[in-house]
């Protein structure tokens, strides 16, 4: 489903993000890449969305190259894709239901979908008694379950969680993991981009080490050892 092909990323001559990365994802699978700030984990992500592109190797996503995909059609790319990030990245002026709808509109869903689909996600991350609330009313767990609701809402095919348990305690954190877990157990393909040494070693699946660039290990069941 996604593979990374010798992939190298150069910044400068003194910032190498990437270097000669290759792995394949598999559909359905979890993945966590772990490793410490500057590894290259969001970079991988980025290359992922067409965000950035390689400086050597290739990128594909469902056998496609994802960097000749003209840019007229990058939007039909990142449909596939949903997105979680550390600071959530939800519209402060809209409602939690506001939020999650807009992202529906942006991608053509109809109203008639639209009314039906958001109090789906919204049962599935427990937040149907939160719909009319602003982001700014919500706790700091509840905004990212906010944020992961706006990221399966289009039912993409692969979500990409950077670091989203970076601003939460450990009993919110827990309470993400385990959504990740469940929206997986529903047939979508996560990639969790972590430094997070418990969530990564509790969760026993696929961990992909980075560390300074390089792939330095990659495990069915791995554990964060770094």
């Amino acid at each position: 489903m996604i593979k990374f092909q010798n992939v190298t990323k150069i910044y400068t001559p003194y910032t190498v993000a990437l270097d000669n990365v290759s792995f394949e994802i598999k559909p359905k699978e979890f993945v966590s890449i772990v490793g410490k700030s500057g590894a290259g984990k969001t970079t991988l992500l980025k290359m992922i969305l067409a965000e950035e592109s390689p400086t050597q190797g290739r990128v594909f996503f469902d056998d496609c190259d994802i960097n000749k995909i003209k840019n007229s059609k990058i939007c039909n790319h990142r449909r596939k894709i949903g997105t979680v990030f550390q600071d959530y990245k939800l519209l402060p002026f809209k409602t939690v239901y506001e939020n999650i709808a807009y992202v529906l509109e942006v991608v053509g869903i109809d109203d008639k979908d639209i009314r039906s689909q958001v109090p789906e996600v919204l049962d599935i991350v427990g937040l149907s008694e939160k719909a009319k609330n602003f982001p700014l009313e919500l706790s700091q767990g509840e905004r990212q379950r906010a944020a992961i609701a706006r990221a399966i809402a289009h039912r993409p095919e692969v979500i990409l969680a950077d670091e989203p348990t970076g601003n939460l305690d450990p009993y919110n954190t827990s309470d993400v993991i385990k959504l990740l877990v469940k929206i997986h157990e529903m047939g979508t393909t996560v990639l969790l981009a972590t430094h997070n040494r418990e969530v990564v070693n509790a969760l026993e699946k696929r961990v992909i080490t980075m560390e300074q660039g390089k792939l330095i290990r990659d495990e069915e069941k791995g554990r964060f050892v770094l």
